[in-house]
């Protein structure tokens, strides 16, 4: 599956939907780092998404979802299904004699 709007996208809208200038994350980043990620430039580890994403208020998922579903709370829904259903089979499988 490949994203439809993108982890950069996403990040910026987050991040300007909150009011947050690219100043506002130097606790965790700096702005030029910031200006890489949400250029397409650079990806983040899932640490760093994860700072990031504390900054903004929101779960690291909540952008990954964003940025699979792009603005479409349709598809979104539809991802959050697929996760549950591969969550629950992982887990029934791990669980499995």
């Amino acid at each position: 599956m490949t994203a439809k709007f993108g982890l950069a996208k996403a990040l910026k809208t987050v991040r300007k939907a909150r009011g947050l200038s690219q100043e506002a994350f130097s606790d965790v980043s700096s702005r030029t780092y910031l200006s890489t990620l949400e250029r397409d430039l650079k990806s983040p580890t899932l640490h760093k998404l994860t700072e990031l994403c504390e900054v903004m208020e929101i779960h690291p998922l909540t952008l990954l979802t964003l940025a699979y579903a792009g603005d479409s709370a349709r598809k979104a829904d539809q991802l959050l299904a697929q996760v549950r259903q591969e969550l629950d089979a992982i887990l029934k499988e791990r669980d499995a004699p």
